[in-house]
């Protein structure tokens, strides 16, 4: 079988691709125009980020060149640029280099000189102000390959491979490397042939041009789009959070404009993969039509800025958090980091901490923080309870509750928000429990380090706590899905054995997932669709919190169906021809409807009240 062995892209390939949506963009291969092959490329001449300046004529010795158009925020390019910077080396004593150009408006000289330091290449590149060498070329996206003979015409022109892309959601990493498109036509011209594949289809960030405004329009940045960006951007696409850029100033904006457009347009962001048709959410990302017409408008009038004493006040966020304040204590996983290999199957890794809590603490928001965005794929937190709390199982056990529910803390996996519990309500840790990490690391090509942590909220110490929040799912262990299936049917089913107060959804499957559905029928004889996710997206996980906690009385039977494909058609998919059963790896699958239910405080033999004081010290982290 296939492996992925970094298939967590966490969000970085948060805003990638297809078709430009502004007709001035020149248009390539993929859009239909003619082909770009055979194109002369003539003479140029443009700086690096040092000030230097590299003519096309300077590589006149090169039997090859290779440029490459690149772009220092672009999730593509830069998973690409060690790649590129690895060929460069290969093929030096062969006659073929490489050079590279940002032709983007929204990157600085800095940020140029800061990614080619990351990402360690050593060849020249170029900065293109006012993208003319792009024009020159015809180049739209980034990562963005032409592969010059010594005529210095185009032989090539693509991608670079098709391993790192997107589908329909965010992104997918295929598991291995089946053919490289721009190796093998290098490797055809070196031995004097044709190229076989002279174009590929083109992926990418759409490079951010300059374009000739329109200032006499009535959707401009100061006005509409700074507002729509804060309601519906930044709190991933700021400083310091998941988003591969930040979306909080006019020239970032402007220079991703047409690509904003792009992924709007084919519902890929704002994140949100929900039927509109069926549930009230309260943290619905989903934009309106008005917005949708006014990004579209503002792109197409050239992205002007308009009068900036127009602009909102700037959103304020807590820092390197998704809560919305402060952690009141932050715990680690570990004193040491762990250190991730670059390559491989890394196990799940187990972290065991004794917060010290002395009496029972009462939580209204916890987030789990991964250290290493790269190669933290899930993190898990759970309680392992003390033996006094065997009796409180019991009673939860005895009254319908999934006890193991009452030890699930939180959890983080791409695209998860920390849930904030009505009031009243809140999740439990018993004096006495220590708290477990369950980690999940997926390999990126390089040796990482992490640690990470939880941050924990609670309640206020006068808050009287009514019910206590539990979360736990509607799944099954027991399919199989068949090799090059499609659209294989797995459907899991459980009864309320008490009155419960659903609060959130959550569903979670792997690679081959497709779609799932929750649905109820109530004692009464009624029937309900909960949600439908038509298109799910294994790379951005998400809590479907309800606008108002709905009750679902005992009796009432939860029905949450899948769909898996396991066909090539399946982009992400590690092996079609695998009959693939249920495993905690990624390459294999899971079906769990996971839901966060709040049940009295009695139902556990507890009383209502008030939460208690708030611890004053934060303990010490401990790796088992």
């Amino acid at each position: 079988m296939r492996r992925a062995s970094a298939i967590a892209l966490v969000l970085s390939l948060a805003l990638l691709f297809a078709v430009p949506v502004v007709a001035e963009s020149p248009a390539s291969a993929e859009e239909g125009a003619d082909s770009l092959v055979g194109r002369k490329i003539e003479p140029f001449a443009l700086a690096d980020f040092r000030g230097k300046e590299h003519k096309l004529d300077d590589f006149a010795d090169k039997k090859i060149l290779v440029v490459a158009f690149l772009g220092t925020e672009c999730p593509l390019a830069k998973l690409y640029a060690p790649r590129l910077q690895k060929m460069s080396q290969e093929l030096a004593d062969q006659g073929v280099a490489f050079i590279g150009i940002n032709s983007n408006r929204q990157d600085s000289i800095t940020e140029l000189a800061a990614h080619v330091r990351r990402s360690g290449i050593e060849f020249p590149v170029l900065k293109d102000v006012g993208n003319h060498v792009a024009d020159q070329f015809g180049a739209t996206r980034t990562p963005e390959v032409f592969v010059l003979d010594v005529d210095r015409v185009v032989r090539y022109h693509g991608r670079i491979d098709s391993q790192y892309s997107f589908d329909y959601g965010v992104g997918y990493v295929a598991p291995e490397l089946e053919r490289s498109d721009l190796g093998a036509a290098l490797e055809e011209l070196l031995a004097g042939k044709e190229v076989s594949v002279a174009e590929t289809e083109l992926k990418g960030c759409i490079i951010g041009r300059v374009r000739e405004t329109q200032e006499k329009t009535d959707v401009t940045y100061s006005n509409q789009i700074a507002r729509i960006m804060q309601r519906r951007c930044q709190e991933c696409h700021r400083e310091e959070q998941i988003a591969p850029f930040s979306l909080t100033e006019y020239d970032e904006v402007a220079g991703w404009g047409e690509m904003i457009a792009e992924v709007i347009r084919e519902q890929r962001m704002p994140p949100w993969h929900a039927d509109p048709k069926y549930g009230h959410f309260s943290n619905e990302l989903r934009l309106t039509k008005e917005e949708e017409q006014q990004v579209y408008a503002w792109v197409e009038a050239g992205c002007p800025e308009g009068d900036p004493a127009d602009l909102p006040e700037p959103r304020e966020f807590v820092e390197g958090w998704f809560l919305p304040q402060e952690p009141d204590m932050i715990i680690q996983m570990s004193d040491e980091p762990f250190e991730c290999p670059a390559e491989g199957v890394v196990d799940y890794q187990y972290f065991v901490v004794d917060p010290g809590f002395k009496e029972d603490k009462w939580i209204k928001m916890a987030e789990c923080m991964p250290g290493n965005r790269q190669v933290v794929h899930h993190i898990v937190v759970f309680l392992q309870l003390p033996k006094g709390e065997q009796e409180t199982l019991k009673k939860a056990r005895d009254s319908g509750i999934d006890f193991r529910s009452l030890s699930l803390l939180e959890g983080y996996a791409p695209g998860t928000r920390p849930m904030v519990y009505p009031d009243g309500m809140a999740k439990r840790i018993p004096a006495g429990a220590k708290l477990v990490f369950n980690m999940h690391y997926t390999p990126n090509g390089s040796p990482q380090k992490d640690i990470s942590s939880i941050g924990l909220v609670f309640a206020d110490e006068d808050e009287v706590i009514t019910h206590v929040a539990a979360t736990t799912n509607t799944g099954t262990h027991d399919f199989e899905i068949p090799p090059n299936d499609p659209n294989h049917r797995v459907v899991a089913k459980k009864e309320m054995a008490q009155d419960t107060l659903l609060l959130s959804l959550y569903p979670h499957m792997h690679l081959r997932g497709k779609s799932m559905k929750y649905e109820v029928d109530y004692p009464d004889g009624r029937h309900e669709v909960l949600i439908d996710v038509p298109r799910y997206d294994f790379n951005w996980q998400i809590y479907y919190v309800l606008s108002e906690p709905k009750l679902l009385p005992a009796g009432s039977e939860m029905t949450v169906t899948a769909y898996y494909d396991n066909s090539a058609d399946n982009l992400a998919n590690p092996d079609p021809d695998d009959a693939v059963t249920y495993g905690p790896q990624t390459w294999d699958e899971m079906m769990y409807g996971w839901y966060t239910a709040a049940f009295p405080v009695e139902s556990i033999g507890l009383e209502q009240s008030p939460a208690g004081p708030k611890p004053t010290d934060k303990p010490a982290a401990a790796g088992d």
